[in-house]
């Protein structure tokens, strides 16, 4: 398994047995991937090499001291976040760093579990940074070539084409991605897609959640030791650590049980699970995606529905639009899959008139793109003329049950945070980053802890922005 971060964290101190502790509690806590310097005068050397995650460095060594690095480490890397650490006696001096640009600080000695929080903390914290400065990129640049990643998705629609914009901007994170949809709109192929984009060292592993107890659940996911239970003879890793370093897909999760809900929380906050009777703690470096066919108004309405996690996997989400959404994509589609099965059978492709083109632009399609291809493979398997048979798309549509004719007014959704696409002007950064402070402690109900948990940032963090 690769090490987490990707992106190493430096540590910097002029004390051999700091580097040596604060190397050893960070592995303990799955956090692998880390430098070392005991001179600040190499500092800006292995930067120059090496593009890390964050910074631990001690304000007092010899040489060039602390508060003189950061300012050079800010000036050359202002996306690097930077955690000073000091003298409990030196806070005025912390203060004064963080005012200079300095994310966090902490005071020696260093609580245990403190350390690794913070590291955790820091390293979301950097990341939301990138995440924002891509997003802004994005959105200014609607003409941006789509990615490579995207050609299984068949569509010419300016909200699908939107959602790969927002994909390729967040693709490269560590934090959860959570796709939304009616079955058959293609959450898989998101996925997909947000994997190719990562490019990730590991797997893409693909588990569908829906019937799993919590036993099946942990069973599949975590996997079990020796003797765990009966019929248990040798151990079994489960399938987050065949993901590796890689991308877990979890689908249709809208129903997992209370208990597994907590066991999934703890996967994607702190990246911890426990094989099936065994008390060692491991560690997963997998990116999480999740997906469900359930509404996000429902689901977060839902009892049986933790709310946090649920805004936990909300850090990045997508919802893919019906088909009956998009029906300029229907032609393309029809084309596509008559392509598809004519190669499958091993036919010469039918054409399509326009009376087909006509009958469809009325379905709802409950089924989706699913269901269209399932349409076409069934009326190229049939057809024995130059043309598809428009009788057979016919009964398949009166077979669904659907009422042909427009579609039911929806209930307007409601609203549960800012839409930069209501805005005539987008936000600058630090209005945006103003607003998503709003928005946490109004759903935390004022708790600057739980807020800061939702923003991926540190309490100490979140108070300074709070604070002006």
């Amino acid at each position: 398994m690769a090490n987490f971060p990707s992106r190493p964290v430096l540590i910097v101190d002029d004390e051999e047995h700091i580097l040596t502790g604060f190397s050893a509690e960070l592995k303990y806590n799955g956090i692998k991937n880390i430098i070392t310097c005991n001179s600040s005068l190499e500092v800006m050397e292995i930067l120059g090499k090496n593009h890390v995650s964050m910074i631990f460095l001690d304000l007092m060594m010899p040489g060039l001291s602390g508060r003189e690095l950061l300012s050079k480490i800010t000036e050359a890397h202002p996306s690097v976040p930077v955690v000073v650490v000091t003298a409990s006696n030196d806070i005025e001096t912390a203060v004064a760093c963080m005012k200079q640009g300095a994310h966090d600080f902490l005071s020696k000695p260093v609580e245990q579990g403190r350390l690794a929080s913070v590291c955790r903390h820091t390293i979301e914290y950097g990341e939301m940074k990138l995440e924002i400065n891509r997003l802004s990129t994005t959105l200014l640049d609607n003409g941006k070539i789509l990615a490579p990643a995207f050609k299984n998705i068949i569509t010419q629609d300016p909200a699908m084409e939107a959602i790969f914009r927002y994909v390729d901007s967040v693709a490269s994170t560590s934090q959860p991605l959570f796709i939304t949809g009616e079955t058959g709109t293609g959450k898989d192929l998101i996925a997909g897609a947000v994997h190719g984009l990562s490019q990730r060292e590991g797997k893409l592993v693909k588990v569908n959640t829906a019937g799993l107890d919590d036993t099946m659940f942990s069973d599949t996911l975590f996997g079990h030791a020796k003797g765990a239970y009966t019929g248990a003879d040798t151990p079994r890793p489960g399938l987050v650590e065949k993901a590796g370093a890689g991308t877990l897909f979890l689908d249709e999760i809208g129903d997992l049980s209370p208990l597994s809900q907590v066991k999934l929380l703890g996967l994607i906050q702190d990246r911890e699970y426990l094989r099936i009777g065994d008390d060692r703690t491991r560690y997963s470096d997998a990116r999480i995606v999740a997906a469900t066919n359930i509404a996000c108004s429902d689901l977060n309405d839902s009892k049986k529905f933790r709310r946090d996690l649920y805004f936990r996997l909300m850090t990045h989400h997508v919802h893919l639009p019906p088909l009956r959404k998009r029906p300029g994509d229907i032609p393309l589609l029809i084309d596509h899959f008559i392509a598809k099965a004519s190669r499958n059978l091993q036919k010469e492709p039918p054409g399509a008139d326009g009376a087909i083109y006509t009958l469809l632009s009325g379905y709802r399609f409950p089924g989706n793109v699913r269901e269209l291809e399932a349409m076409v493979f069934d009326a190229v398997s049939t057809c024995t003329a130059s043309n598809l048979d428009t009788g057979v798309f016919q009964k398949h549509m009166e077979s669904s049950g659907v009422q042909p004719g427009p579609e039911p007014a929806e209930t307007p959704p409601r609203k549960t945070g800012t839409e930069f696409s209501t805005f005539h002007t987008l936000p600058t950064l630090k209005d945006a980053c103003d607003l998503l402070v709003k928005e946490a402690m109004k759903r935390s109900g004022g708790n600057q802890a739980q807020a800061a948990r939702m923003l991926g940032i540190s309490r100490q963090a979140l108070n300074k922005r709070i604070k002006g």
